[in-house]
């Protein structure tokens, strides 16, 4: 009779740990359904597959190569002066490079010193004519930011030719961080001196 009981008692033991190792296994497979859904769907929003991607992708300027059509080119404003197709060279980059002139000169104070600095500027690009276009219609923006860099030049560095060049890093990064605020994406490659006055 004993043995009957061990048997009975057993068998209930064994129904608790079968109930409850269902329970685990069902549960770990809906963990594994769980992490692999997110999984996917993380990998279908990026664009790994599916249209999800191609769906968000942003449409930024694209680099121009020297004989394609800018397809966000500005109007000539004289054809007639124009005096026919642009040639480029050969060598070099294979990109071309497009301008923006900065109609008034940027005057400031320099750093600890009475002296004033007074430029004509330029930018560049490579990039289509988004980027110059975003650079006249935040014209505004950018002077401020062009002129808080010169006012945080010292003398010593505008009298050198390396302090010059950093100092045109740093505006063309003044630049860049107004058109990404603004539109979301840089592209101005360097800032020019055109004039270069101290006083």
């Amino acid at each position: 009779m004993a043995k009957g009981k061990d048997k009975a008692e057993g068998a209930e033991g064994g129904g608790k740990s079968g109930k409850s190792g269902i329970i685990k296994i069902a549960l770990g497979a809906v963990l594994l359904l769980g992490t692999g859904a997110g999984g996917a769907y993380g990998a279908y929003a990026m664009g790994l597959f599916g249209e999800a991607g191609g769906e968000h992708k942003i449409d930024q300027p694209k680099l121009v190569l020297k004989d394609e059509e800018d397809p966000y080119a500005p109007p000539a404003k004289d054809k007639d002066k124009e005096g026919g197709k642009t040639v480029h060279g050969e060598g070099g980059s294979k990109y071309r490079t497009a301008y923006y002139s900065f109609e008034e000169a940027f005057t400031s104070n320099l750093a600890d010193s009475p002296g004033l600095v007074q430029v004509e500027l330029a930018v560049s690009t490579r990039r289509d004519g988004r980027v110059l276009q975003w650079v006249k219609t935040h014209e505004l923006a950018i002077r401020s930011a062009i002129i808080a860099q010169l006012a945080a030049t010292s003398e010593a560095e505008a009298y050198d030719v390396e302090g010059k060049k950093k100092l045109a890093k740093r505006l063309t990064k003044a630049v860049n961080q107004v058109l990404e605020e603004n539109e979301g994406f840089g592209g101005i490659e360097a800032v020019h001196f055109k004039g270069f006055l101290v006083q």
